[in-house]
């Protein structure tokens, strides 16, 4: 870490210890956490962004859209508007967020809703009679019961090697991981070894009732305008520039490297809003290719001609995925009996 935030070691002692407290409290019933009879899914993590919690969103919608009416409840993290929003294709960032946008703009059929108040937002998505809803970004939100916890912890930065804020990046303590039913550490290489897997798993020590998966950011073999599609093999460098505003950009980096595409790369902050200036700048360029995040913020004011976007998805390791899935089908079948 580095020396300046150990210096506020002792501020991170007093977080530690508020939000102990208040989780104390929570468990102890005498603060009031709300349980509904709709499946609710809640998928977060104890560390400060990056841990791949929308594709992990998309992945859930994308294998219970087939036979349910799926519902998606966000924040809508830096937004203009207030209170709650049922997200619309041809909404802007500045209304909805951008990752809400995104849910929506990729399953025009789910019903993706924002709201700083989880509880409210609960009860306005109930009018639309969805079989669920999946709250993203929610471990922490403790007025709300979901049924079912995802936790989220990124290969290479796991939450038992961090520390709570502000002398490390961790919302709360590592205790709070018990509340999941689900860890999945994301990120992993392709080639993760077995071994690897049990020595994380021995690091993270779940508990018996705690099932743990291991899972990568599969990146696809083409970028995307609204205009067309280019293969990664016919991507001219001296073409394109790569804009990103996300938390953690260098596996994107790692991967376009390992096809052997280097780019200038203009990186702003995670959920950046670009000034006046900046898109100028940007506009200096032939091409950019960015993320799909990254994209809904982009496309208002950039030419769609020259905006490409790189799709990715979830893909579990050591064959999790039908076991992962199981898992998902068996509690909603447990809150449908």
């Amino acid at each position: 870490m580095p020396n300046l935030r150990k210096l506020l070691f002792p501020f991170s002692l007093i977080y530690h210890g508020v939000t102990e407290v208040r989780n104390q409290l929570y468990d102890a019933g005498i603060l009031k956490s709300t349980r509904y009879d709709i499946p609710i899914i809640a998928v977060g993590n104890l560390n400060m962004g990056g841990t791949g919690k929308s594709p992990m969103i998309e992945y859930l919608i994308e294998i219970l859209e087939k036979d349910h009416i799926v519902a998606c409840l966000s924040r809508g993290y830096k937004r203009e508007s207030e209170g709650f929003q049922l997200v619309e294709i041809s909404d802007s960032v500045a209304k909805s967020g951008d990752e809400p946008l995104q849910f929506k703009n990729k399953f025009p059929e789910t019903f993706v809703a924002v709201d700083a108040n989880r509880r409210e937002g609960i009860e306005e998505l109930k009018k639309y009679s969805p079989d669920l809803i999946l709250l993203d970004d929610a471990f922490q939100h403790r007025k709300v019961q979901a049924g079912l916890y995802i936790l989220l912890t990124a290969f290479g930065d796991l939450y038992t090697d961090d520390f709570v804020l502000p002398t490390g990046n961790m919302r709360e303590s590592s205790k709070g991981a018990e509340r999941a039913q689900i860890i999945i550490v994301t990120k992993c290489p392709d080639d993760l070894s077995s071994s690897e897997m049990s020595r994380i798993r021995k690091k993270l020590k779940p508990s018996l009732d705690q099932s743990v998966f291991f899972s990568s950011i599969k990146y696809a073999g083409k970028i995307i305008s609204t205009k067309e599609e280019l293969a990664l093999n016919d991507i001219e460098a001296s073409d394109f520039v790569l804009v990103t505003g996300i938390a953690k950009p260098k596996p994107l980096i790692e991967f376009l490297g390992s096809k052997n595409i280097e780019l200038e790369h203009f990186k702003f902050p995670d959920h950046h809003n670009f000034t006046e200036k900046e898109i100028s700048k940007l506009k200096e360029a032939s091409k950019i290719l960015t993320t799909e995040k990254d994209y809904m913020r982009l496309k208002d004011k950039l030419p769609l001609e020259k905006l490409y976007y790189l799709p990715i998805e979830v893909e579990f390791l050591d064959h999790g995925k039908a076991d992962f899935d199981k898992k998902i089908m068996a509690y909603l079948n447990e809150k449908e009996v």
